[in-house]
């Protein structure tokens, strides 16, 4: 008969209670996230319940707020029958297509840009001026700008997704460079490091966390720029079936164009949310992500 040591029942024991905290805390993120799924849904059906019933009494009027039911009848038709500027895939492929290159190039750029000059103080003195007065330019000013010097096709609002995105990817990569840890980087320069080791190995995992924080934000905004440059001048996307609508006083279109737009932002958001947890396990769990 084998014989058990206190220490073996201790161990065995401490683990048994630490798979049981792990299991509680797991059922309770699962009941939290079920309760919020609810209370999403639940807010989601009383606003629209509401909007319906207020536009059916005449205290909304339809003619300027539409109805969820006319949102509805809207969209179908798109979808059934095709949009004045043709199928209604086609204005989503063409507006993802710009928003999707202009985002991919102003973020590549952006990180660049902000790595370089958050490693360089001195190429950071000299454009510092030049990259404000830039930002301080209003995006509406410069989609016209893209339409007369590049035309009404794609270039223009991948132009202008582009600066959407780099201003804010460029913030916050060379903000996350310079808050990188010091002495993690004096530790690598007395290990011998060259700068482009310390850049790689230190500095870019240091500002990861801002970068992707920030690509977030950016893809709305890139979304935004494409869209907007289609309102002004384009032959087909969301944009121009926007302005479409806006011109026959359609408040159905104009609605169901906006929440078409919403729908793709939260997917594309998804997706990002779902990368950023892959590239960045290393971090520890957050306030939401430990269900508390």
């Amino acid at each position: 008969m084998a014989l058990v040591s206190p220490t073996e029942t201790a161990g065995s024991a401490r683990d048994a209670a630490i798979a049981s905290a792990e299991l509680s805390v797991r059922a309770r993120a699962r009941r939290r996230y079920a309760l919020v799924i609810t209370l999403r849904l639940a807010l989601l059906i009383v606003f629209l319940g509401l909007w319906e019933l207020g536009a059916d009494s005449g205290v909304i009027d339809p003619f300027f707020f539409s109805s969820p039911s006319g949102i509805g009848k809207q969209i179908w038709s798109w979808i059934t029958e095709g949009t004045s500027q043709g199928p209604l895939w086609e204005q989503i492929y063409v507006t993802l297509e710009e928003t999707f290159i202009g985002f991919f190039i102003g973020a590549v750029c952006g990180v660049i840009a902000g790595i370089i000059l958050g490693r360089n103080r001195l190429l950071a003195d000299v454009f510092s001026i030049y990259i404000k007065i830039a930002n301080s330019v209003p995006r509406v000013v410069l989609g016209s700008v893209f339409i007369i010097a590049l035309g009404l096709g794609m270039a223009s609002k991948v132009a202008l997704a582009f600066v959407m995105v780099f201003f804010v990817v460029f913030a916050n990569a060379f903000q996350g460079v310079r808050e990188a840890d010091r002495a993690m980087i004096a530790n690598a320069q007395i290990l011998g490091a060259s700068p482009y080791q310390i850049t790689r190995t230190v500095i870019i995992p240091s500002a990861m966390s801002w970068i992707l924080a920030s690509l977030h934000v950016s893809f709305g905004f890139a979304l935004v720029g494409a869209v907007v440059g289609e309102f002004l001048g384009a032959k087909k996307g969301m944009g121009l079936l926007i302005s479409t609508a806006q011109g026959a006083f359609n408040a159905n279109g104009v609605f169901s164009a906006m929440i078409i737009l919403a729908v793709m932002a939260l997917v594309v958001e998804f997706v990002i949310t779902q990368i950023e947890n892959r590239l960045a396990k290393w971090r520890p769990p957050s306030f939401n992500e430990q269900g508390t």
